[in-house]
């Protein structure tokens, strides 16, 4: 909804502004996408100089979300979303499915998902059309070693950042595309503002 809002207000305020040859909104224009453009930049050196920090927020991040796994349907769907995609399971493994109450292997436990994982974490079946749901019933009380047959044991948080290795210079050229498509929306809010004053100066 924010970035949503932002949007709207940038592109309302360009729109209009080129229209009308309103150079306040375009000065406007011009600044904001300067302030945004500083923040992103400002944001990525905290990332790097803070990256231990951010990778401790990241694995809070996601052991507050296995707590609540069942309790929010779309944040379920976003942690399934994840271990299947990055091929992981739990923050650092398996075994912090048991912050869950659901799927911890207490004694007192009465779940059927007891000592299991989510079916995200499975390893899948290429010949199965339809994802078996109750495949990590059960798995966690295997050994570690038999566990790789079935789910995936490496932690998303280790995966996310291979990930990211992996992908560096996708990511990068990213980030550096924006950039380079928010300085120009600045130099040409600039320079419609130059040319309406020149214009103006005639009259």
């Amino acid at each position: 909804m924010v970035t949503g809002a932002v949007m709207f207000v940038l592109g309302f305020a360009g729109c209009i502004g080129a229209l009308r040859e309103n150079t306040t909104l375009l000065k406007f224009v011009s600044v904001f996408l300067g302030l945004i453009f500083f923040l992103e930049l400002t944001a990525g050196i905290l990332a790097f100089v803070f990256k231990d920090w951010i990778k401790d927020q990241l694995n809070f991040f996601i052991n507050n979300n296995v707590k609540a796994y069942r309790d929010d349907i779309d944040l379920q769907n976003l942690i399934d979303f994840a271990q299947e995609y990055w091929s992981c399971c739990g923050a650092h493994g398996p075994n912090d499915w048991n912050l869950n109450i659901y799927f911890n292997c207490t004694d007192s436990n009465p779940s059927r998902e007891r000592c299991g994982v989510p079916f995200s974490c499975c390893v899948k079946d290429p010949a199965e059309d339809v994802p078996n749901t109750q495949c990590g019933y059960d798995v966690r009380l295997k050994l570690e070693l038999e566990q790789q047959t079935y789910i995936y044991t490496k932690g998303c948080v280790g995966q996310f950042e291979k990930w990211l290795q992996d992908n560096l210079i996708i990511v990068a050229a990213v980030f550096v595309a924006v950039a380079l498509l928010q300085i120009f929306g600045i130099c040409l809010a600039q320079n419609l503002v130059s040319d309406i004053k020149a214009v103006k100066a005639n009259w």
